[in-house]
């Protein structure tokens, strides 16, 4: 699996497709005669050619498919050129010293003269940035596949909740001016900011059919309605305290990401009066928002399954490739997601 995850990474099928063309070029220009052939000369060279262009290909590879933070993409593409450059002036040496003489040319290119020396260093620089033209597409062309795959598979799976949600409400736009008609037929007070807090909530999920990202400032504000509502039905055998300095208000998230960590915390944990649910939301050092909540499972036959978790990894995976780390320390269950930045991510609406 290892060998095969490699093959795949290092795109050696266009390595060995390269130094299939360069050793068959070379081979024709060579001065040998036909009649002092023998197998062998045509292994020995394509060896002599493949050591080099492999170590050369392989790094250039390390550099391309690897994130460097503190190198911009310029200084890490020179960088990789002119290491690629190095390691196939030395490869070249050494492969020269421990393989045999290259019959299919009368003279080889030593390293005693001036003319020789500047051959060495014309073609190890020639075949550098050669190897790093052929693995930049076809890196590019990896990347801007599996980019359109993800993109196609974020659609679908938005239309898919689109219909679903669909199937779920009957007339949404009905039921919503339903509840403003019934506020006004309301006399309690309690009962009026309850039906507001309802229809805060409808008209919030009601919106997100056209995004897939949302501020963490509408996002909290939307909390901040569903909170109440939940309030109203467990009353003290739920805490939810709220952390958030407003300076990362302008920040995005996944639209409905803390209410499904609130909710599968809800769903997941038994808890009472005597013994409530205490949810904190808050920012770490590293510019992260956790919820955690203490940890009371409940106990269920055949285990849980954790959607509304998934389908936040998921998203995560799809719009930013950024993880979700979720734990269970000290009786109490951790949910870190990373805060997206609004000029880089909010785009995908």
């Amino acid at each position: 699996m290892l060998f095969l995850y490699m093959v795949k990474k290092y795109q050696i099928r266009w390595l060995l497709i390269l130094t299939f063309f360069i050793s068959l070029f070379t081979a024709l220009m060579g001065d040998y005669s036909s009649q002092d052939f023998k197998w062998w000369y045509s292994l020995n060279h394509f060896a002599k050619v493949f050591l080099p262009l492999s170590a050369c290909w392989l790094l250039h590879g390390y550099f391309l498919t690897n994130n460097f933070k503190k190198l911009s993409g310029y200084l890490k593409h020179l960088l990789s050129i002119v290491m690629g450059f190095i390691i196939l002036l030395a490869v070249s040496f050494v492969s020269d010293f421990i393989l045999p003489k290259n019959y299919l040319f009368s003279k080889e290119v030593g390293y005693e003269k001036m003319e020789d020396i500047n051959a060495h260093l014309g073609s190890s620089a020639l075949f550098s940035v050669l190897c790093f033209i052929i693995f930049y597409n076809r890196q590019a062309s990896v990347v801007l596949k599996k980019t359109q795959n993800e993109k196609n598979l974020l659609e679908k799976s938005h239309l898919m909740a689109q219909l679903l949600s669909l199937q779920q409400q009957i007339s949404p736009h009905f039921l919503f001016n339903s509840l403003s008609t019934l506020k006004t037929m309301v006399k309690d007070e309690n009962a009026k900011n309850y039906i507001v807090k309802l229809a805060g909530v409808y008209r919030y999920v009601l919106s997100l059919n056209e995004r897939y990202l949302t501020s963490l400032e509408d996002e909290l504000e939307f909390i901040t309605s569903y909170i109440h509502i939940l309030h109203e039905r467990f009353q003290n055998s739920l805490i939810v305290e709220i952390k958030i300095p407003t300076k990362f208000y302008k920040y995005t998230i996944p639209s409905l990401s803390l209410q499904l960590l609130i909710e599968n915390a809800i769903k997941h944990n038994v808890f009472s009066s005597e013994r409530p649910l205490l949810i904190t939301v808050f920012i770490t050092d590293s510019g992260e928002m956790v919820v955690e909540n203490n940890f009371q499972p409940k106990m269920v036959r055949g285990g849980q399954s954790g959607t509304g978790l998934k389908n936040i990894i998921e998203r995560y995976k799809l719009l930013t490739g950024r993880p979700v780390d979720i734990s269970q320390k000290d009786q109490k269950f951790v949910v870190t997601i990373p805060l997206l930045e609004y000029e880089d991510n909010y785009h995908r609406r």
